[in-house]
Formats: structure tokens, sequence, C-alpha cells
């Protein structure tokens, strides 16, 4: 999904100004565009440009500055980017005013020779001139008791205080124009609110004995906050116009909260405005049980703080907290340094957490939890500790981590200080960097801010069937297709053969329009297209070419929204064009420009997601809407043909959370329908935030088709439909959960669950643990394809080096063990007929009979007596194939000598299979039933059986199997008396028969 690679970029974050002395970086903040960010030291703030790195002004607050209004601790921006708030060490918030000049350049540009110029090109991202801006001191706010947490909003100023304990609300400070000789005017504050934290005030608190630490706003209305004592809770302002309202409506919550979102528990309020009347409506979402010592126990102040402690400090105390409404998914940063999951609450229950496993081998301690980001895309958390870093996927899987390595580096001369410890981090443009604030070194100061680079996976943008066939990686300027299928079957599965094929982007199209949002792979692989912040181009494995806009005004006008997908040669694309929405189709063969497209289709709403399905377009939209077009080539071109369209409204709540779309069709309207009419008979597959969802039509009595809706499994990282394969494997559905591969083979016979609780409980066929991350399923090998991060570090190098490793799994054999033991047979012996040519068939099937085996030998000890009944099953499965005899041995050479007399019991007695392989000329396979004979004393004193084969080996001048087999002869007899009786019956030793 995300893997660190190359090298991390470190910044310096010491101004180049006079008479300027290096402070310590104590926060980094975004802007809400990402485009910039602010560095923060305790009288210094700098405002820097993500890409290309630099920094574009600089405010350093004067003494006076410092010793009144105190040192700088944090700072936010206004969501329109035009303001900083810093928060102080004392009860003021200092307000910076933000102004964008973007006809004044930042950096002169140095004279350089023309021929020389020639030799530069920007980089991604880089294209456009560094436009400056300035910061200007806009005021100072001063608060009721010392700032904990700011929320700039809209229109207002949201922030927690200490002393007294409360939440606070002010406008921003509007200035009255209509005096231009003085811009300094003021209008005064209005609407100043003050809500005091106590049981009275906020009962819905666990402990009202609180102060608020951290605001968030994860969406829009509904405020996240964390208290004093390590809680966490949603919370929401309501307003109410009298305060018999309020007491009427805080009723109306008590005796309808089994139908409220958010459970209504309370209000309280303290406004200047007396028509007006605001209330706070909260749920905890992150609670733990008080030991019964300290639930006797007052808190008491701390003297080196005016911040109320508890006595007993809790392990599972929430630090951070980070929502991730993509996938109503919440992340909790603990003081003990573990990361729990948990999804949105319910008045009816609270979730359980799920605590996620970050590998630590050599056991190094993490300390608490000081940083929590969510990637845009909401695939992937970034997580800081004191001591380390780490990327967790939606599913818990660990993507990358410092707590893997071992200490192989100079400390003196190492300078990735990030790995020994993050304070601070987000997400850069596109998701293709994380930027990182360290801790503090006192002999590495010279730079905190590292720029740590990311492959994502195509999929995080586009989940479409296409790119999921191959395993296809985005970087910053390049792009990684998997080339494995077309290679012979053993370097799909080698870890060293080097099958990935780099695919840079044109600069040309990445400096003005980084960075790239959509990626699409053609059904072969070898088509690509891509499209950044404007325009689209793509590329041809066969001619090694990209095609790009020759008109840049063309490729500026339009942006791509909702994706690409490719049609044989022809590249379909959702775009934007000044606020309409188009459908357009563009030929791989043509250059790209407006004259050449092929065909476009106005839509009345922004699209959500295109997927392609056969010659089937599936288009869903913004407003509930699936379309269906089919693709009709012409004579001399291609257009769409409109067929229909059904609403989901009722079935989906959020379009935006849809992240994959397909369908399948039945038997009999693909063979006999009319492709217009599939809509109507589709069974539709949706992926909605993390929920695997089938909508199954029925038509109703006045033949309008309804669906049943059916939630086929949660926390679902990405999935895919094999509409085409052998037996079951075809319409199966593959889900990864961030622990292993769940596949619904032949998803369209599942039955529609009837009730009302099992819908959320459709098990699957099959469940593939895995040990890396999965890219693709090399469907037609029978083997998952995937990627796992490495970390390495060495002793003569002062940085850290990522990368990621190719893996591989068979899946063939799962599949194969569901058939036998649901009792069909004949399926599976059609299934692996399939994949009886690949030179790794026979390894799937000991790893087969091996699982069995095993399974059944625990199973033995539980007096399980239905686990007793797979293995004859599996024995008359092999028999079905040349190889059932080497698969055995394979498997008893491998196995436990415990369990051979399990095995052969039922597959036979290995004296008589060793004399099937010796009639039927398979010598090598009979040389290994020897060991199997000899471990189980079967073997006859004379030695009879090797002596036949190694005569047998003589004749087919195998010669280097009579070499093991006379190494076995002396290991078996350490007086050499059956090496020479092998080596006289055999002819070996005379003179003559050696010579020859």
């Amino acid at each position: 999904m995300y893997f660190p690679t190359s090298a991390a970029k470190q910044l310096c974050t010491v101004p180049g100004l006079l008479d300027t002395q290096q402070e310590v970086v104590l926060h980094i903040e975004p802007s809400p565009r990402r485009s910039l960010f602010c560095a923060l030291t305790r009288n210094e703030l700098t405002v820097w440009r993500v890409r290309p790195s630099a920094p574009l002004a600089h405010l350093k607050r004067s003494q006076n500055s410092l010793n009144e209004h105190g040192e700088n601790l944090a700072a936010t921006w206004s969501p329109d980017g035009s303001r900083i708030v810093i928060q102080t060490t004392r009860p003021y918030l200092v307000l910076v005013t933000v102004e964008y000049r973007p006809e004044v350049f930042a950096y002169d540009t140095p004279e350089i020779a023309q021929g020389v110029q020639r030799n530069f090109s920007a980089g991604p991202g880089e294209g456009q001139p560094l436009q400056s801006l300035s910061l200007a001191f806009e005021g100072v706010i001063r608060t009721e008791g010392r700032v904990l947490s700011i929320l700039p909003c809209k229109h207002h100023l949201l922030f927690s205080t200490s002393s007294p304990p409360a939440v606070q609300r002010i406008p921003w400070p509007a200035y009255d124009d209509s005096d231009s000789s003085d811009h300094s005017a003021k209008k005064p504050f209005v609407g100043y609110n003050t809500w005091m934290l106590n049981e009275q005030e906020f009962p819905w608190l666990v402990d009202p004995d609180v102060t608020v630490t951290k605001i968030l706003q994860p969406a829009p209305g509904v405020e996240a906050w964390l208290t004093s004592d390590g809680r966490a809770y949603f919370v929401r302002l309501q307003e109410s116009r009298y305060s018999e309202d309020i007491a009427s409506g805080h009723q109306n919550a008590e005796r309808g909260s089994s139908r409220a979102e958010l459970s209504s528990l309370s209000d309280s309020f303290t406004s200047s405005n007396s028509e007006h009347r605001y209330y706070w409506q909260g749920t905890c979402f992150h609670d733990y049980e008080v030991p019964r010592w300290v639930q006797k126990s007052r808190q008491v102040s701390n003297d080196d703080s005016d911040n109320r402690r508890p006595i007993y400090v809790e392990p599972r105390r929430a630090m951070q907290v980070a929502v991730n409404t993509r996938f109503s998914l919440i992340a909790i940063g603990t003081f003990s340094g573990a990361i729990e999951f948990t999804t949105f609450p319910t008045l009816e229950t609270r979730p359980e957490p799920r605590i996620i496993e970050v590998p630590n081998p050599y056991n190094r301690p993490q300390g608490e939890v000081l940083a929590l980001q969510w990637s845009s895309d909401g695939y992937v958390l970034a997580v800081g500790w004191h001591h380390g870093w780490a990327v967790v996927s939606i599913g818990g899987r660990c993507l990358a981590s410092n707590f893997g390595v071992d200490n192989t580096f100079d400390n003196e001369r190492f300078r990735d200080v990030f790995m020994h410890g993050i304070r601070d981090l987000f997400w850069g443009p596109g998701n293709f960097e994380l930027i990182v604030l360290s801790r503090s070194f006192p002999d590495k100061s010279e730079g905190q801010i590292f720029v740590l680079p990311f492959a994502k996976s195509a999929t995080t943008s586009q989940l479409s069937p296409d790119n999921t066939r191959y395993a296809f990686l985005q970087l910053d300027d390049r792009a990684l297709v998997y080339r494995g299928a077309d290679q012979p079957d053993m370097s799909v599965i080698n870890p060293e053969s080097d099958v990935w094929q780099h695919i840079k982007i044109p600069l040309a199209y990445l400096a003005s329009n980084w960075p790239i949002r959509h990626s699409a792979l053609s059904s072969d692989g070898r088509l690509v297209a891509v499209a950044g912040r404007r325009g689209l181009i793509h590329y041809s494995a066969t001619s090694g070419r990209w095609k790009i806009f020759s008109n840049p005004t063309q490729e500026q006008a339009f942006s791509v929204k909702g994706g690409l997908v490719w049609f044989h040669h022809v590249l379909i694309a959702a775009v934007e064009v000044t606020k309409s929405y188009q459908i357009r189709l563009y030929s791989r063969d043509l250059e790209l420009n407006n004259q050449n497209i092929l065909h476009f289709e106005e839509i009345a709403s922004p699209v959500v997601i295109l997927s392609l399905v056969d010659n089937s377009l599936l288009v869903y939209t913004m407003d509930n809407m699936l379309s269906h077009y089919l693709i009709i080539p012409t004579s001399d071109s291609i257009k769409l043909h409109f067929c229909g369209s059904i609403t989901f409204n009722g079935v989906i709540g959020t379009p935006s959370a849809v992240r994959v779309l397909s369908w399948m069709i039945p038997g009999a309207q693909k063979q006999f329908g009319d492709p217009a009419d599939d809509l109507a008979v589709a069974t539709v597959l949706l992926m909605v935030g993390g929920q695997l969802v089938l909508l199954r039509p029925r038509k109703s009595g006045n033949q309008e088709v309804k669906y049943d809706l059916q939630i086929f499994a949660d926390r679902i990282e990405f999935c895919w439909i094999h509409l085409r394969g052998i037996g079951a494997l075809e319409n199966s559905l593959w889900a990864y959960d961030g622990q292993g591969m769940r596949v619904w083979l032949n998803a369209l016979s599942i039955e529609s669950s009837t009730t009302m609780d099992s819908p959320r409980c459709v098990k699957e066929s099959v469940n593939i643990p895995l040990e890396f991350y999965p890219l693709s399923v090399l469907m037609d090998k029978g083997i998952i394809i995937g990627a796992e991060p490495e970390l390495i570090t060495r002793t003569n190098l002062p940085f850290a080096m990522f990368r990621q490793a190719t893996s591989s799994h068979l899946f063939l054999h799962h599949v194969l063990r569901y058939h036998i033991e649901s009792g069909q047979g004949q399926e599976a012996v059609q299934l692996a007929a399939h994949y009886q040519h690949l030179v790794f068939f026979a390894h799937a099937l000991e790893i087969l009979l091996h699982t069995i085996v095993e399974s059944e030998v625990s199973a033995e000890s539980k007096d399980d007596e239905s686990a007793k009944t797979v293995l004859p099953a599996v024995i008359q499965f092999l028999d079905h194939f040349d190889v059932a005899l080497d698969v055995v041995v394979g498997c008893a050479r491998k196995t436990e000598v415990t369990s051979w007399r399990r095995l052969f019991n039922v597959v036979g007695n290995p004296q008589h299979l060793f004399e099937l392989c010796l009639a039927t000329g398979r010598l090598k396979t009979a040389g290994s039933y020897l060991l199997v004979l000899h471990n189980l004393e079967q073997l006859d004193e004379n030695n009879g059986g090797a002596i036949r084969l190694l005569r047998s080996a003589i004749d087919a001048q195998d010669w280097q199997l009579c070499r093991e087999l006379l190494r076995f002869l002396h290991s078996i007899d350490d007086t050499g008396k059956a090496l020479g009786r092998a080596l006289t019956e055999t002819g070996l030793s005379d003179e003559d028969t050696c010579r020859t």
C-alpha cells in the first residue's frame, strides 16, 4: 500500500540571516491546502514551501514581546490560510497575517549562461516560480486562562483554557475599512462565549474535573476533544433560541436517544447574547476503567504547572487522536505507546478497541505517542513516538517502522535523527512525502525537519480491476509495473528476480502538474495513463513513448475527477471543465488535443468512480446515481451508448465514501440476454469506506428494481473480483483486511440473508494469512504477489535507506483444501488440472498434503473425528496426477517421522510405492523412498532394493544418483559390507566397468 523508498531528505532549519542563532523547532503545522507549512521555535516563525522545499518568510518576535506575552508553544493556520495563530506560554494568542504576493518572486534567479541553462530542468512540482509571501504581526488576544488547544474556524476561534477550566469562543478580529486613513481601526468583539467545565454544565463528561487538552474538527459541525484525564469525546455545539427550548430539547433527547447519532446528554452555556443560547452535546468514544483506589482519591494540583494531573496515570490514557472519516475509523495514541483502532460509537454500543501490533523484535522502548495523522486518502496512519515512528494501514498492518532495524550505525556520523523519535509529522500533497519533525538532540541541532519519500499502490487513488491485475506502484516521479506475470514461472517465485519496470513520468508534465492524483493500467499491462493537478498523459510500453498535450492551454483547461480506465487502446477519463462534468474518450494512436477527442458525454454531477466490465462502463456520481453505458466501436471512431441508470438513495448514505465499483452478471444473461438490460439483473459490488457490500437486485410488484444489501466484511483495505476464472474462481471475490486475504468463491452463488442479524456475518470460503502486503493476484499462476519494506543501515553510511522487496505466496493449495474439505473432489481435480503445467505445481500439492497431515496429527490428540476423514480424500485427489508419488515422499521428508505411520496408513506401504517407482522408471523418487524405508526400518538385511535401484541408475547412466546411493549405503553400515556387496553385485568394483 505505502512503502518508504530511497532516503530521507533533511531540511536546514537555520535561517540564512545575520545575527541569528539555531533554535530548537518545537512544532510544524501544514497549511489547509498542504502546499505550505510553518515551523515554530520559541521566538521565531518560518513559513516553508513543501515543493520545492524552501523557506518563503521568516518572522522573529522581539524580547519585549516574549517577556510580556510568553514564548511560542504551537501554531495553527486559519481555514483560509490568511492567518497563523500562535499559542504562547502565557494567556495570550499572537495573530500573524499571511499576505500572498504572487507578482513577487521569493528568490532571484541566478545569471546562468544560455548554454548552461539547458542542463537544468525543474523537478516534480518545481515548474511554478516560488511566489513570495510576507508575515506581519496583526495583534495579541488576551485570554481568560492559559490556552491549551486552539481550533480556528471560518468565523471564529475556539480554544480551551486551564484556569479556569473552560472552552471559549471569540470571533476573528474585523477591521473597519470605511475609514481608509486608519486601517488599524477594529470592530469590537461580538458573540464572545465561555463554557465552564463542571458537572452542572457538562454532565456527560465521565470526570467533570478536567480540562480540554486538544480540540480537533474531523468533519464540519463535529469536533473531537481530548481531556486531561485521557478520555476522548465527540462533541457538537447546538443552538437554541430560548432556554426553555434547551430544556425541552434535553428531555426529548433523553426520550429519543436511540435514534440520535450522538447522545444528547446535557446542555450548558454562558453567552453575551441573551437571544441565542448554545449548549454542547457529547459522547465518549475512548474510556477506561479506573482502579477502585483511584476512584476514592481526588485530583491534586501540580506545583510546576497550571494543569491538573491525576495521581494515577492510566496506561490507556489518550495522548493523541486522529479521526478517519473516509473509513469511519478512529486512531488513539496512548500514554503507554499503544495504538488503538475503534469505529464510531453508537447509542446502543461502544465498539471494543483493537490494539495494533507494531513489530518490535529488539524490544526497544517506544515512549508515549506524540503525533498521529491519517493520509488524505485515509488508507494509512503515520505514528510518531518519543523513540520511534511507524506507518500503519487501516487493517492494522505495519508497513514501515524504525523498530525492526538493529543499531548498526555510527551515532556520531548518523544524521537521520528522526530514527530516534518523532515530535510532529504530516503528509504532503498527494501523500508521496511524510514530513517529520525529529526530537532535538544537543549535538545535532542543524536540521530537525526531514522529508521521507513514499511509493504507494495505484489502488489508493483508483481501485479498478485493471490496477489490481498487475502490481502497480506510483512514486513521486515514476510508475513501477510488475512484469513477473510475463516471465517464466521460476522468475515469479524468485525474490531476487528484477521484474519491475520503471516508467519515468516526463518532467515537462510533472513540473507544473505535480502531484499525480490518478493512475490507470490497461488490462494487458502495456498502456499507462496518469493525471496530476491538471490534464493527463499516457504511455505505451510497446513504443516506450509518452504522449502529452502539445497545447498547454488545453491541458490546463480541465482536471481529472473520478478516474481513468483503458478500453483496449482507448482511454476513458472523467473530467471537470469549468464547473461542468464530462466523460471523454482519447485514442492512444492519436495526438493529445481537443480535436482528437473521440467522444464526450456530458453528465450532471461529479463522478465518484469509473469502472469497466467487458464493454460496459459503470459511472457512479455524487448524486448517488449509477449509470450504465455500452462502449460501441464504429467504423471510424467509438462512442458511448447510455443504457440506463438507477439511484442508490436509501442504500448508500455518503456517495463520496464509495471506493470500489463492479458487478457480476448471471450466466444466462451473459449468454442470451441483451447487454443493455444488464443493469436490471446485475449484482453490484461496492466498497463503501471499509465495508464490502453486495447489492442483489429484485423486482417489486410494479417491476421496479430494488436492492437487498448484504455486507460481507468490514475494515477491508482493498478488494477486487475475478469475473473470469477456473471453476469456483469465476466470480470470486478477493479482499484484504490487513492480516490476510479473504476469498469468497463464486460470490454469485452465496445466498442472500433474510434476517437482519446475519448480513454482517458472511464467512469467507478461504482465508489466506500473509506475511507481506499483497498487490496483485496472478490467477493463471496461482500466486499472490506483494511487497514488504526493508530498512537498511550501515556503519559507513550517515543515513538510512529504504526499499521494498517483492514477495509471493501460493494460493492454490488453500483453494484445493477448501474443495476437498467441502466434499467437492471433482471441482478440486478440475481446478488443479488447470495448473499442472506449472513448474511449482508439485510443490503446491506438497504444501497441501503437509498441512493436512499436520492438522490430522494435532486432531488425533484432540479426538476430532471429523478431521480424520480429510487425509483419505486428499490422497484420492492426488492419485489423479502423475506427480502423486513425488508429492507423498516429498511431504514425508518434510514431516516429523512420528507422523509417517499416519500418512502411510492411508497412502499405502512405502515398500509398494518404492517398487512402483522402480517399475515406472522414477529412479530419483525411488531413491527418496529408500530413506523412508530406512527410517521405518523396512529395508531387508541384504539391501536388495538399494542394489536394484543402483543397477537401474547404472543402466540409465544417472551417475549423480549412483553417487548418492553409494553414500547412503556407506552411511547405514559403518563396516562397509553393504557398500562392498552393492559394488560387487552391480559390477562397479570391476576395473573394466569403472573404466567404462
